[in-house]
């Protein structure tokens, strides 16, 4: 997705490199005096902390890293932090709501298909199960097991949790309740987005939704506020074999979709469902979307559209 430049008016911008992904964040207005520009800047210095945070703890390709911990223990409870916990417990609803069709234990299958690069050293990450081999019949989210009042995840079989269609979505929000006093801000990280308030011009930010067969075209455009859209494209990245977004029910890339785009009040649920949507197809896939009350377009390879009802467009 493409979110419009700022072209004028008082913008603050602040761009990086974080999770895989070049991260900007825009902040509209807020710097009328000296003491408001310098709340503005440390506003979104704590916003792009989140990113941080939710990198160091979620990530499958550091072997430090929270995620990677508890992928070495199996068979026991262990205690995690607030922030694993949360991504786990909606990666596990999402694939309970789509009937396993968004799995986060994928993670094994990623790194088969290559998809196991860490995007800052160029360095090929395999994960380390200690000997131990993962057995028939596959392992699903079934084989994670929560326990809220202690808040441990206990992994019941050898598994590689792959947590990329909720982490990237949970920093987002993150940071959009860090930025939320400010009012008019915009989050793009690699496409998805969250806006709030107005965009320089004192309208509902624009974001252009890209065409999944030409970089240089849109299919559509949407305005919108206070609300997050994603989108999972066949395009973003590909392995050797296949794309990114796999079906864990056969362990290769979902074909029926080429790209899915979801607008929902937070980013985790927009880039979750998004890639569940993708999965299913789009009859399931929309079915899945009204049934959470989200909206979303879905085009096939082939271009045919599919969208929820009331899913915004100004095209």
């Amino acid at each position: 997705m493409l979110l419009e430049p700022p072209r004028s008016g008082d913008v603050y911008l602040r761009a990086g490199v974080l999770m895989s992904t070049h991260v900007t964040i825009q902040v509209v207005g807020h710097g009328a005096n000296p003491q408001e520009t310098i709340d503005r800047r440390e506003s979104v210095e704590r916003a792009f902390s989140w990113f941080r945070r939710v990198e160091e703890c979620c990530t499958r390709f550091d072997a430090q890293s929270e995620l990677m911990q508890l992928t070495a223990q199996i068979g026991v409870p262990v205690p995690v932090s607030a922030l694993l916990y949360e991504a786990v417990q909606f990666a596990l609803a999402v694939a309970e709501e789509s009937a396993g069709a968004f799995d986060p234990t994928i993670g094994h299958a990623m790194e088969g298909h290559g998809f196991n690069q860490e995007y800052r050293t160029g360095h090929l990450v395999r994960t380390d199960l200690g000997g131990r081999t993962l057995s028939a019949p596959p392992v699903t989210y079934r084989d994670v097991q929560l326990d809220l009042p202690n808040r441990t995840i206990t992994l019941a079989r050898p598994l590689v949790l792959d947590l990329g269609a909720v982490a990237k979505g949970l920093a987002i929000d993150m940071a959009a309740r860090e930025l939320s006093p400010l009012e008019n801000y915009s989050i793009d990280a690699g496409g998805d987005i969250y806006v709030a308030g107005c965009n320089p011009h004192g309208d509902r930010w624009s974001i252009g939704i890209r065409h999944p067969r030409h970089r240089d075209q849109l299919v559509d455009t949407i305005r919108v506020s206070n609300l997050a859209v994603c989108t999972s494209g066949d395009y973003e990245r590909t392995g050797p074999r296949a794309h990114h977004i796999l079906d864990p029910r056969t362990g290769t890339s979902a074909d029926a979709i080429a790209s899915v785009t979801v607008v929902a009040p937070t980013a985790m649920a927009a880039d979750a469902l998004a890639t569940a949507a993708f999965v299913l197809g789009p009859a399931a896939g929309i079915q899945l979307l009204e049934r959470h009350g989200v909206n979303g377009l879905m085009v096939s390879p082939t271009l045919e559209r599919y969208s929820t009802r009331d899913m915004p467009s100004v095209a």
